[in-house]
């Protein structure tokens, strides 16, 4: 499971705070079972933020990652966990473009949450997290 820091770095994400870069850092100092388990972690956050089949398409522009790449033709099969756990069982070469493309489909139905249930006292992945009190809070009592 992932940290309250490592939540709380990719909703930065998803808000638009951090781009792709530290996590691509971060991934390739990883080993390839820690890799896979990270990307199953993820799709916990992808799943907690209800992408819809139409978010794949807008997902795979904003990964800036060829269409045509393995993880974003099966992406195109739909966004249901079943098929997310398929594109981690890619191989290992195909693991980077996996995370660049989860983080892409995690930002997209997030950003559609984020905005309905923005600072939510009940649900604070949602809160601001630009406002750093709120960082300080999140890290108060879930930390």
């Amino acid at each position: 499971m992932l940290g309250i820091i490592d939540q709380i770095f990719i909703n930065k994400n998803g808000q638009g705070l951090i781009d792709i870069l530290p996590f691509k850092i971060f991934f390739s100092n990883l080993k390839i079972e820690e890799k896979r388990n990270y990307l199953e972690q993820i799709i916990f956050l992808i799943t907690q933020s209800k992408p819809e089949n139409n978010d794949i398409e807008v997902a795979i522009k904003e990964s800036k990652l060829k269409p045509t790449y393995t993880p974003c033709v099966l992406l195109k099969k739909g966004v249901a966990k079943h098929n997310l756990e398929k594109i981690i069982a890619l191989t290992d070469s195909e693991l980077e473009k996996v995370l660049v493309l989860f983080m892409s489909l995690f930002k997209v139905a997030y950003t559609k949450r984020f905005k309905e249930e923005k600072n939510n006292p009940d649900k604070w992945w949602y809160w601001d997290l630009s406002q750093p009190e709120n960082e300080n809070e999140i890290l108060k009592h879930y930390g």
